[in-house]
């Protein structure tokens, strides 16, 4: 199901600032290499947690669900001095990959990667999150959402990605629609969910 005529989709991408020369080169290689480049974040919801990046002025971001590094990269960009993001990552070969293109980059310091569950990862952090980006299996996400609400700075954010589920949301779709209904009914934080591409919902503390 598409959610935007492809049309409109790719007049968006058009007049929004063009790809990052190298995460254009690593969206490539994921296709080649790893498949599934519908996991990608892509250029337009990269661009958007870029700009959301630099909007926050976070000092400390957790991933979790890195796949090939994209969304990393795209919110290291936009970091302050002093900024960090830990992602987490449970495939080792996805792990592998993304660390290559840390390594390229200019920003790829500012990254720790952590191999392994994301529940044990945070676990092992000490301290709050001024920025969560939450990407990984779709049936972990209300566990990720009730793990770093606690550690949510006070003004901290939560960006959830996929939160339409191609539009299956509308028909019961479990995971995610279990999810949405759930951060709806939670009156410690206040949501609003944005068709950005396969929709993506943005939460702070009430």
């Amino acid at each position: 199901m598409n959610l935007v005529d492809p049309r409109i989709e790719e007049y968006t991408e058009r007049m929004s600032s063009p790809h990052d020369p190298l995460l254009a080169e690593l969206s490539e290689q994921t296709a080649r290499e790893l498949g599934q480049a519908g996991m990608l974040t892509g250029p337009v919801a990269g661009r958007f947690l870029e700009l959301l990046v630099w909007i926050a002025q976070p000092r400390r971001v957790l991933e979790i669900g890195t796949f090939s590094g994209h969304s990393a990269l795209a919110m290291a960009a936009a970091l302050p001095e002093g900024g960090h993001i830990d992602a987490c990552e449970l495939d080792p070969v996805r792990a592998a990959f993304a660390q290559g293109w840390f390594d390229r980059s200019p920003h790829g310091s500012k990254i720790t990667l952590h191999v392994g569950p994301a529940a044990e990862t945070l676990a092992s952090l000490d301290g709050d999150f001024d920025f969560v980006f939450i990407d990984a299996d779709k049936d972990g996400y209300v566990s990720y959402y009730e793990a770093v609400v606690p550690r949510l700075a006070e003004r901290g954010l939560i960006v959830a990605d996929n939160t339409l589920a191609g539009g299956r949301v509308v028909d019961g779709n479990p995971a995610i629609a279990r999810f949405n209904e759930h951060v709806a009914a939670d009156p410690r934080t206040v949501q609003v969910l944005l068709s950005v591409r396969d929709g993506l919902t943005l939460i702070r503390r009430a």
